[in-house]
Formats: structure tokens, sequence, C-alpha cells
């Protein structure tokens, strides 16, 4: 395996590093959400449960008008029926019922009243909560709007990013890209990694025999560490490095006292 192609694993490495914090990301997106839409529905389901109540006492208000109007009926008739007794027992019995429809109409019309003070706080209260549910949906969509084109803009990088994977591992060796697959097998864990200074590995720090160490550095074969098991590559020369081996490096074309073979033929 040559220094490019140790090289590639590591770009390859990277790439798929970045692709599996952009699928982190875009996971994050479904708790932002419902973090930016928690107070609206709560408001949305304090709404319903306002709008069920104030159903419901309606109804109940209904229910207590119609029997107060069967009471009154039955209080008329009673009534009619006082008049027209033939003996005290009948008009005991009369005036009995009678005194039980009227308590019974007390209590429905003073049922009704305190509902009916309900049923005005409870449209009070649905009015509020409205107010307060157009207000929260008002102030949500433009954060919605934003956070949808957020994670629109996470999904397309993500898919740009997986498309620039695929057509740099293809132009890569297969079987390399294939041990890389199942060492790092889809998440976060590194399949390459470089060798140190000091000739560890750079995953687990375990020390690298002599010999292997020369072959990561100069070797043609793909190394894996025989304790971790990840792929081991030379490091990669820095600027600094880069340029003080230039300086080192004698040029071809000087002599053993550094002057060139021009300067040598114009002296002679």
């Amino acid at each position: 395996m040559t220094q490019q192609r140790r090289t590639s694993l590591k770009e390859l490495q990277k790439l798929d590093i970045a692709i599996y914090e952009a699928r982190q990301r875009i996971q994050t997106f479904d708790g932002l959400f419902e973090e930016l839409e928690e107070p609206s529905l709560r408001i949305e389901s304090d709404l319903g449960t306002s709008r069920t109540r104030v159903k419901d006492m309606k109804l109940e208000e209904a229910r207590l008008e119609l029997s107060i109007a069967e009471k009154k009926e039955r209080l008329k008739r009673l009534q009619e029926k006082a008049g027209s007794v033939r003996n005290l027992r009948e008009e005991a019995a009369v005036s009995a019922e009678l005194d039980m429809v009227k308590r019974a109409l007390q209590n429905d019309e003073h049922e009704a009243f305190a509902l009916l003070d309900q049923v005005g706080k409870g449209e009070d209260r649905l009015g509020e909560l409205e107010a307060a549910h157009r207000l929260a949906s008002e102030e949500l969509e433009p954060k919605r709007a934003a956070l949808l084109a957020e994670r629109d803009g996470a999904r397309a990088a993500l898919e740009g990013m997986s498309k620039e994977r695929d057509a740099y591992a293809k132009a890569m060796d297969p079987s390399e890209v294939k041990v890389y697959d199942a060492i790092r097998g889809g998440s976060r864990r590194a399949a390459v990694s470089e060798i140190t200074h000091d000739g560890a590995c750079g995953n687990c720090f375990g020390v690298v025999p002599l010999q292997i160490q020369n072959e990561i550095r100069h070797g043609e074969s793909l190394i894996r560490c025989e304790a971790c098991g990840v792929i081991i590559a030379a490091p990669e020369l820095v600027e600094e490095e880069v340029a003080h081996a230039a300086i080192a490096k004698p040029k071809a074309d000087e002599g053993p006292d550094g002057a060139s073979d021009e300067d040598e033929e114009e002296e002679e």
C-alpha cells in the first residue's frame, strides 16, 4: 500500500466521520421540532379540554332548562288540581306533592344559575386560549420554516457527501476499501490511524515492532495493528518538515563543495 493510498484511506475516513456527524445532526431535528412546538401543543391541548368542558356544561344547561320547564308545567297542573280536591286526604296529598315539586324546581333553578355562571367563565377562558393559540401559531410558523430549511440543507449536504464518498471509494483499491469498511462497520469507530512519532498505534497506543514500523513508513502492504485491528498509516509530513527536507537534500547538479557543474567549468 503506497503512501498515496494510505492517504486515500485517511481521506475516506474523514468523509465517513463527516457523514456520521451529519446523520447525527439530522436526528437531532426531531427533538428541536418537539421543543419548538411544545408551547403551541400545550395551548392546543388546553384549548381542546376547555372546548369539551364548555360543550358539556352547555349540554347540562339545556338538560336543566328542560327539567325546569317540565317541573313548572307539573307545578301548574298540581295547582289546578288543588282547587278541585274533594276531601282532606286528597288535599294533603296534592299539597305534599306541590312542596316536593317546588323544592325540586328551586334546586334545578339554583343549579342552572350556578352553571350559567360557569359557562360564562368557561367561554371567557376559551376566548383567551384561542387568542393565545393564534399568537403562538403566528410565532411558530417562521421558526418552523427556518428549522425545516436548516434540516433540508443538512439532508442535502449529507446526500452530497454520500455521493462524494461513493465516487472517492470507487477510485480506490476495492480490497482495501473492503477491509476498511469491515473495520469501521458504519459507526464512528476509527478504521485508520497514524503511527505516532515514538512508534505506537495512534488508536490504542500499543507499541509497534521496529520492523513493522519501517514497513508502515515505506512498505507497499496494508498493515493492521495487532492489538486493536485498525489500519496503521504513516504520518503525513507537515509543511515545515517538507521544507526542511528540501533544504537538507543536496541538488542533483551540485558538486561535493556545493558548487554546480557550470560554476566549476567557468573557473577552469
